[in-house]
C-alpha cells in the first residue's frame, strides 16, 4: 500500500520544480498589466451602464405608448 503522505511530499516537491520554471512578470511588466485590466474593467462597465440605460430608455418609450 503506498503511503499518503510519500505522494504528497512527491507532489510538493513537483509543484515547487514547476513553480521556479516558471517565467514570473517583473514589477513594471504587473503593474502596467494591471493598469490595462482596470482601465478595461472601467471601460467595459461605462459601456455596459450606458446600454443599460438606453434600453430602459427605449423600453419606457415603448411601453408608455401600450398603457
Amino acid at each position: 500500500m503506498n503511503n499518503p503522505f510519500r505522494r504528497l511530499r512527491v507532489f510538493s516537491r513537483e509543484i515547487l520544480d514547476e513553480l521556479k520554471k516558471a517565467s514570473w512578470p517583473t514589477r513594471a511588466e504587473l503593474r502596467d498589466s494591471t493598469v490595462v485590466v482596470v482601465v478595461a474593467a472601467l471601460l467595459l462597465g461605462l459601456f455596459t451602464s450606458i446600454s443599460d440605460f438606453a434600453l430602459y430608455q427605449v423600453v419606457n418609450l415603448f411601453t408608455s405608448f401600450v398603457s
